[in-house]
């Protein structure tokens, strides 16, 4: 399976200056339920901001101008060149998963099976945005609403 996986605000904000720019413990709970034991595709500033690669899964930085390599860490120029990185190396044991920025984003809708998102509800200032997608193209599953400090909805899209 090939997925995305987002937390946006209603105004579409995903980052500011290079951060999230909120916490919310079970938002990351869910992330890590999801993505642990599988591969993650990120770009460069998402994995900088992270600092490390994540425990228990294989992360694929997607950067033209950094390289990062350890155990459980590669780099790839693209994301075309990281999603072939996972299944050459994987083959169908495990998901991948594009976790941010929004350029990666931007390329991965067109190609995604599914879409992970989290639906934050709050405007919240940012410079860094989720892409409007067609969503006639999914079918939507609400999977649950969450009374946090700041409220947000766990949505699942699925391709037609």
């Amino acid at each position: 399976m090939l997925a995305l996986i987002v937390a946006y605000s209603d105004n579409r904000v995903i980052g500011d200056k290079g951060k999230i720019p909120w916490t919310l413990e079970n938002e990351k709970k869910r992330f890590k339920e999801l993505t642990t034991g599988n591969v993650v595709i990120m770009g460069r500033k998402t994995y900088e901001e992270i600092g490390r690669p994540l425990p228990n899964r294989y992360t694929i930085v997607v950067s033209k101008t950094t390289s990062f390599e350890s155990d459980n860490c590669t780099t790839s120029m693209s994301l075309n060149d990281a999603i072939n990185i996972a299944k050459e190396k994987f083959g169908e044991t495990k998901d991948i998963f594009i976790a941010g920025g929004e350029q990666l984003y931007k390329e991965a809708i067109e190609c995604v099976d599914k879409m992970y998102i989290t639906k934050i509800h709050a405007r919240i200032d940012g410079d860094t945005y989720f892409p409007e997608f067609d969503e006639s193209e999914f079918e939507q599953y609400i999977d649950e609403y969450v009374e946090e400090i700041i409220p947000y909805t766990y949505m699942t899209y699925v391709r037609k």
